[in-house]
């Protein structure tokens, strides 16, 4: 590949899978647009130039047998500007069975929610094509658009910190799936791992609560003034309750990523798979794990409202195109 001038070169701290992910939603981008500028892309996707160049490095050497170059992913950094092309063999179509096309509509709509990923963009409407052919939704509410942040409404909110303020939000939580209105006592406005983050009590949880805020569909007036506390605690993307479920789901190699994923309580071999202990907050946020990690996981412990949780997500979803 062709380093690109003033491009260093570094290892990247991030994990396996989020190097995947970041390369997922990097390459259609970046391919449609036949190229971008260096500083854009970074900017989008929230990585440095030296983990720009790893990652390109990686795309490079993807491909199929026999591994010549029209089966390789051509990718290329050239004064400042990025360029990706994808090999011949993406031309051909592609097939799938009904129980393929719903792992890729379930995993391709986890994927829109990555920082960066254009919701409008060929993994959207690809999404939308099979999603279409298999009789389901593409996502369980489609009017709400994850990854990018209104700007508006990011404004209002720092807005509401400074001036301590209350706050009233049209909220989409992804981890029971559905849309409420809160009234919030908002502390601080911060980013973690390319996402924005208001943090502050919730009078309808009646306690500390973590939002993001480009699943903040609006921002009602400000209320009434309230005294923040004077140690709120360091900024953190996982606010977990007291009364939080621990699900230990066992894992195969492939499935190993969740580890480093997701807070969990520690880990376990077990005849060479690994044992997780994972605090769940909401049942559907367990649900569309289980549902990504496939045949390469399964819950061993866990509290009987939650021990199937996996089994019956898929139900549901094959009694959907059935």
């Amino acid at each position: 590949m062709a380093r690109g001038r003033g491009v260093p070169v570094s290892t990247s701290t991030a994990t396996a899978e989020e190097r995947l992910r970041r390369l997922l939603a990097l390459i259609p981008w970046v391919a449609e647009r036949g190229g971008a500028q260096v500083d854009e892309v970074c900017a989008r996707f929230g990585f440095t130039e030296a983990e720009l160049q790893d990652d390109l490095e990686l795309l490079f050497v993807c491909g199929v047998h026999p591994y010549q170059p029209g089966d390789l992913i051509w990718a290329e950094i050239v004064d400042g500007r990025v360029s990706i092309s994808y090999a011949d063999w993406f031309r051909r179509p592609l097939r799938l069975t009904p129980a393929q096309g719903l792992v890729l509509v379930t995993a391709a709509g986890a994927l829109l929610s990555v920082p960066g990923t254009d919701p409008d963009g060929p993994l959207a409407r690809a999404l939308d094509k099979v999603a279409g052919v298999l009789g389901v939704e593409p996502g369980d509410s489609p009017e709400v658009t994850l990854g990018d942040v209104d700007e508006s409404v990011l404004a209002r909110l720092q807005a509401a910190v400074a001036e301590h303020r209350q706050v009233t939000l049209d909220y989409y939580s992804f981890g029971s799936d559905r849309r409420t209105e809160r009234t919030v006592e908002p502390w601080s406005v911060f980013s973690s791992k390319g996402a924005w983050y208001l943090r502050g009590h919730c009078h309808q949880a009646a306690d500390t609560r973590l939002f993001r805020v480009d699943r903040i569909r609006d921002v009602g007036p400000h209320g009434a003034a309230f005294e923040p506390p004077a140690d709120p605690g360091p900024p953190t993307a996982y606010e977990r309750r007291d009364d939080d479920p621990i699900v230990v789901l066992e894992v195969a190699e492939g499935g190993r990523w969740v580890a480093a994923q997701y807070p969990n309580d520690g880990t376990a071999e077990q005849d060479g798979r690994l044992r997780i202990r994972l605090p769940v907050g909401e049942r559907a946020w367990l649900e569309r794990l289980l549902l990504i990690i496939g045949p390469e996981g399964r819950v061993v412990e866990a509290p009987s409202r939650l021990a199937d949780a996996g089994a019956e997500a898929a139900a549901r979803l094959l009694a959907r195109y059935r």
